[in-house]
């Protein structure tokens, strides 16, 4: 999908006004996340699991750099097309990943998206603009979670009873790759295991009956959250109880999602919710979610948040009660909130929260 250069330049201007801001010289992007949003979806990694890429920026009152090595400078400049963007290109030796870096910087005084020497680190500062999305960011993000959507449902067709986790997680990683997506959170829990770990990294366990999927999927640097879970044969009542109280929490938190709402209100009413259902202190056992961009969470929900919602944000939000976990990805609208990643193989429950008009869907479990 292409970008457009005044989101570029949107962007730049963006991080120059925080030089004025801090009252420094230049401002250094290393993170993977603050390169990609800065470029408009360009790849810094070549190992996917780091933070800080092969590649940083620099960006000064009057200047953009882009400071590399030898191995990487031609993909950069070939295939990211980053010199066409604007930025000058300082290459290093492989052997000697700093140097060029180190010549720039050497009289400047610097603010930085990670701790860099005698930098300022305003790591939040940058998360925060990573997290406001232009337009063109939210169709990427729109089409990405088609994409994520369209994974979990290629998975749930074809798994069955007998798979083991390991193997599970490999359908997933190829269902996403071959759309393009970067599994970068890639979660399986069958059975009693999804009642043991809240974040269940797949072992050689072998699926009996139930199994829950959870994906985090990165394209164009921008990261897409889902969950869905899958049972074979009846459900218990105990199992359905627990489904429908969490279906509840997760529409009370995606109905909060308005603009000019305080992350941490949202999260109060979730905590009420979690307590009508039944389940007063499941919050405390894992992260409710928050606001999403560049990273799974730019901004988690916590009960002292004072980061505030803005239309135009996406948030992905993940309730879970002992055993059930629901996660969807949102984008916040004018007028009401668009669900990003919809699977209609999946039930849903339709969820009227008082006070808000219309219902919120819930997606709940695929009975096979």
């Amino acid at each position: 999908m292409s970008t457009s250069q005044s989101e570029f330049q949107t962007k730049i201007k963006l991080l120059r006004t925080l030089l004025d801001k801090h009252g420094t010289d230049a401002v250094l992007l290393r993170r993977v996340s603050s390169f990609a949003w800065a470029t408009c979806g360009a790849a810094s990694y070549v190992n996917t699991a780091t933070t800080e890429g092969v590649a940083t920026l620099l960006i000064t009152r009057d200047r953009l750099y882009l400071i590399t090595n030898n191995i990487e400078a031609p993909r950069m400049e070939q295939e990211e097309k980053l010199a066409e963007q604007g930025w000058e290109f300082r290459v290093s030796p492989w052997h000697m990943p700093l140097l060029a870096l180190e010549n720039l910087i050497s009289n400047l005084s610097l603010i930085s998206d990670v701790p860099f020497f005698g930098s300022i680190n305003i790591n939040e500062d940058i998360a925060r603009l990573r997290s406001h999305l232009t337009p063109e960011e939210g169709e990427r993000f729109r089409y990405l979670g088609h994409l994520c959507a369209e994974t979990m449902t290629a998975v749930a067709q074809v798994i069955r009873p007998g798979m083991s986790e390991i193997y599970l997680a490999g359908l997933l990683a190829f269902e996403a790759q071959q759309r393009g997506i970067q599994p970068i959170v890639n979660l399986i829990a069958t059975d009693d295991r999804a009642y043991c770990f809240r974040h269940p990294l797949p072992t050689g366990k072998k699926l009996d009956k139930y199994a829950m999927l959870v994906l985090c999927g990165r394209r164009f640097g921008l990261v897409c959250s889902i969950t869905r879970l899958v049972h074979f044969g009846t459900l218990s009542e105990d199992f359905h109880h627990r489904v429908s109280a969490t279906a509840q929490v997760n529409a009370t938190l995606i109905a909060g999602s308005r603009p000019e709402r305080h992350l941490s209100d949202v999260l109060a009413e979730a905590q009420l919710s979690y307590a009508n259902v039944g389940f007063p202190t499941e919050w405390q056992q894992h992260h409710q979610g928050g606001i999403a961009g560049y990273e799974p969470r730019e901004i988690l929900a916590t009960p002292s948040s004072t980061e505030v919602i803005a239309e135009g944000q996406v948030l992905a939000w993940n309730p879970s009660i002992v055993g059930v976990k629901m996660e969807d990805t949102i984008l916040v609208g004018v007028h009401s909130n668009e669900l990003l990643t919809p699977t209609p193989l999946w039930p849903v429950m339709s969820i009227n929260i008082p006070g808000v008009p219309g219902n919120v869907l819930s997606h709940l479990v695929l009975e096979i």
